[in-house]
């Protein structure tokens, strides 16, 4: 019960008890008297003249009663918030009380303190001690990991984000626009930045691999992947990616089986070697067409030459200076060429070797999975696969080419069954995807092969032709009349089996890489529960504010600045933060100028909030906002909606309302009261990105607090805030 109500009811119960007992004091004094006559008028008059006495009782006994509680029941309540406070942190002490049994309570209260800070100390010594070397090697870590020219990134099988280095920050934190987006960190999904279904299939790849290594039908033949993705900037990325098995992956002494818990990604700018391939085939392709003319004049002149000995010196010479005139066009052709081409070698494109069979039961099963718009599965079969033939191709661009043609089957045609076959035709594989009934005609089937490829969810430049181009083979459609069968039919180039290969690159577990940001991720997954049932200690958060032309959203006032940084695992990601100022198209108020000041001509020349809430938006994706306040903030973000398109539907909890739940008692929950009674520094205050600061290390503060009380889920935490009477606040 809040202090102001129950102070009103102990004054209530005060007076009703005085009028109770002036009341019956007057029943007793009637019923004594007889009536009639001068007595009643002495007695009317006699209780008159209670009246002020009652009151004047009644007020002594509200400040009576008041005071006894602010001494004996409010300053124990504020001792208690004080100490739940104060125990997470060395040095507090409880405070000075009026009552002297109570401050004799405070002052054994903090003996009990002081002795406990001595023994943590002592605890805390051997722990440094312990902790000196470890944190010793993951400084050599870092230093590794920086001076990599290559970007790793580490990531559990959510895609999360576990480990990167600078290198892969600078690469994949550029936006389709060529700006700075902050898309990589902690606790990230990489599928903001790599394409989900390259990942995914790449992870289905290793899967498969370890399945068949454990079964022993494959040992040791696969231990990374290769493939070739682009980034949103435009960006062409050769991607090597390696397993990380955990206490459940691969065979050991005592019978235990591993699993694949993570990847290891990385990661080549391949984007400068695409484009000089692309200008090398562009020259000879030039070369070609420019030396075919003067091949041709060079070689009739010198037919002539010899078909006929004895024509005139006149005709000699003609023909001869011909000959001079187009070998000196073909020395300038070759220069041309060879000047376009000094400094660019070609660099094909990645394909890898793999198993034809594997591409055969991958793209098997990628066909049947259900399509968008409802679209029923397609049953699908293989026959006649030829064991032990391997492939040199991109695996995952040839089974969405097949998907492709499969899934236009069974939508242009009502195709309900496909099949397909892998066979040797001399010195080449033969990949059948063949079906029966449904007529097509071969010029159908030839826009097919050459229009760019649609699958589900993505479109692409490509098409069925480039795929098959890029793997070194040809394709074509082919009907057999008698059998009223039709098939496309892929001829592709055979790799060596994989016998004499190099044996594979050592695969990392999780117990032999050092400790390097947060491996403790690689337990975090986010299917199976829903996200307000998970604990508050596992989740992601960004913690924001902004600062404002004013304080009335609704009458127009803007963003002026918006500044966050991020909680990943119960960290505090001080070098992951979103620092912004923002141009407004409203006056700043010189009121806001005094509170924060940032004026008019500091913000000349920033980017509108059309061009900063976009960025902001990628950057607490994935996360539970944390504001103090922050009813306040999300009311002008959610002003803005309409005009930049960007709508902010993550949880959000408020360290205002979290502080009233925690210390009900507590005359103020400013955020600076807040941060002083959690020993939380102030600095930067007033700025956006400081005050996210504060809020980030206020609220990680009170991550254990809450938990004592019963709050340990997101839901708990929603829930209690709303049961705060700050929680009526509007904008």
């Amino acid at each position: 019960m809040r202090l102001r109500r129950r102070r009103l009811l102990a004054g209530l119960a005060v007076f009703l008890s005085m009028l109770a007992v002036v009341a019956s004091t007057a029943v007793l004094l009637l019923v004594g008297e007889p009536a009639g006559g001068a007595g009643d008028d002495a007695l009317a008059g006699r209780l008159l003249r209670l009246i002020p006495v009652v009151l004047i009782a009644s007020g002594v006994g509200c400040w009576l009663s008041s005071k006894l509680e602010t001494l004996y029941v409010q300053a124990p309540l504020r001792m208690a918030e004080q100490l739940a406070a104060t125990l997470p942190h060395a040095g507090l002490r409880v405070g000075r009380y009026e009552a002297p049994e109570v401050e004799q309570l405070a002052q054994v209260v903090n003996q009990l303190l002081a002795q406990r800070e001595a023994d943590r100390s002592e605890v805390a010594e051997h722990f440094r001690a312990t902790q000196a070397s470890l944190e010793e090697e993951r400084g050599r870590l870092s230093a590794l990991m920086a001076d990599l020219s290559q970007s790793v990134v580490v990531c559990n099988l959510d895609g999360r984000v576990l480990l990167y280095n600078q290198r892969a920050k600078q690469e994949l934190s550029t936006g389709p626009a060529g700006d700075r987006t902050e898309l990589l960190g902690l606790g990230r999904s990489i599928h903001a930045v790599l394409d989900r279904a390259v990942i995914g299939y790449a992870i289905a790849r290793l899967q498969q691999a370890s399945a068949a290594a454990d079964s022993g039908h494959a040992p040791g033949v696969v231990g990374s992947t290769h493939f070739v993705t682009g980034t949103a900037s435009g960006r062409l990325l050769r991607a090597h990616m390696s397993p990380v098995l955990g206490q459940r992956g691969r065979h050991h002494a005592d019978g235990g089986v591993l699993t694949m818990t993570g990847f290891v990604l990385v990661l080549d700018d391949v984007t400068t070697t695409n484009e000089r391939h692309t200008r090398r085939d562009a020259v000879i392709q030039s070369l070609i067409e420019g030396c075919r003319g003067p091949l041709g004049s060079v070689r009739a002149a010198a037919e002539m030459l010899c078909d006929f000995p004895d024509m005139s010196s006149e005709q000699k010479d003609r023909f001869t200076l011909a000959i001079r005139d187009e070998a000196t066009a073909l020395s300038a052709q070759f220069d041309k060429a060879a000047r376009a081409f000094s400094s660019d070698l070609r660099e094909r494109w990645v394909l890898e070797e793999i198993n034809g069979a594997e591409i055969l039961l991958a793209t098997a099963g990628s066909i049947q999975e259900k399509g968008g718009g409802g679209r029923p599965p397609l049953a699908v079969k293989t026959e006649h696969v030829e064991k032990g033939l391997w492939l040199r191709v991109d695996s995952f661009a040839l089974l969405q080419a097949l998907r492709h043609l499969a899934l236009r089957l069974q939508d242009d045609y009502g195709i309900r069954e496909v099949r397909l076959s892998l066979t040797r035709s001399g010195h080449l594989a033969q990949l059948d995807l063949s079906w029966q009934g449904g007529f097509m005609n071969n010029e159908t089937a030839m826009s097919w092969l050459q229009d760019p490829m649609n699958v589900p969810g993505k479109s692409s430049s490509l098409s069925v032709t480039d795929v098959v181009e890029r793997c070194n083979g040809d394709i074509w459609f082919q009907r057999e009349r008698v059998s009223h069968r039709a098939f496309f039919r892929t001829v592709l180039p055979m790799a060596a089996a994989p016998g004499n290969l190099p044996m594979p690159m050592p695969v990392a577990t999780a117990d032999e890489r050092p400790e390097f940001y947060d491996f403790d991720l690689f337990g975090w997954s986010a299917s199976g529960h829903e996200l307000d049932d998970r604990p508050l200690s596992e989740l992601a958060y960004t913690v924001f504010d902004t600062e404002t032309t004013g304080l009335h959203p609704a009458e127009g006032d803007e963003i002026i600045q918006i500044g966050a940084t991020r909680i990943v695992n119960g960290r505090l990601l001080r070098h992951e933060c979103f620092d912004q100022l923002v141009k407004p198209q409203v006056r700043l108020s010189p009121g806001s100028i005094e509170v924060h000041g940032l004026t008019r001509e500091l913000l000349a020349g920033q980017p509108g909030i059309d061009v900063i809430l976009p960025r902001f938006h990628a950057f607490c994706a994935d996360t539970v906002l944390v504001g103090h306040n922050a009813a306040f903030d999300m009311r002008f973000l959610q002003l803005q909606e309409k005009r930049t398109g960007v709508r902010f539907e993550q949880p959000v909890l408020d360290t205002l309302l979290l502080s009233s739940v925690l210390h009900p008692n507590q005359a103020t929950h400013q955020l600076e009261a807040i941060a002083e009674r959690l020993a939380v520094p102030v600095l930067g205050r007033h700025t956006a990105l400081g005050d996210a600061m504060v809020t980030a290390e206020v609220f990680l503060k009170m991550l254990p607090l809450l938990a004592e009380i019963g709050v340990r889920t997101l839901r708990q935490a929603r829930e209690a805030s709303q049961t705060s009477y700050l929680a009526r606040v509007r904008y």
